[in-house]
């Protein structure tokens, strides 16, 4: 991967990635061919933080329909990044404290 910024796509919104917030666990769209390695790299030096633990998975197309024509979404690869107790990532903390 050329940078790092190409490494991480955009963090995943959802009440479950909200939930493992947490848990000190953050949710990424990351790219296809982006190794766990890798992953953790970008996360630190992105975000100042030290990762412990990198969970990736494929979501899979689910069927959609527009009109009468039958699509499908896209396939994309999710990253789960567990970091260090004790430290957060700043552009989650703000939606943490509106929860609390």
């Amino acid at each position: 991967m050329n940078s790092v910024y190409n490494v991480i796509t955009r963090p995943v919104v959802s009440e479950r990635s909200f939930d493992l917030m947490g848990q000190n666990k953050y949710t990424f769209e990351v790219a296809r061919t982006a190794c766990k390695e890798e992953i953790a790299a970008a996360v630190e030096k992105l975000f100042g933080v030290h990762v412990v633990k990198v969970n990736t998975m494929w979501v899979k197309a689910k069927p959609k329909r527009l009109r009468y024509a039958m699509g499908k979404t896209r396939t994309w690869k999710k990253a789960v990044v567990t970091i260090a107790d004790g430290e957060t990532i700043e552009i989650f903390g703000a939606q943490k404290a509106v929860e609390e």
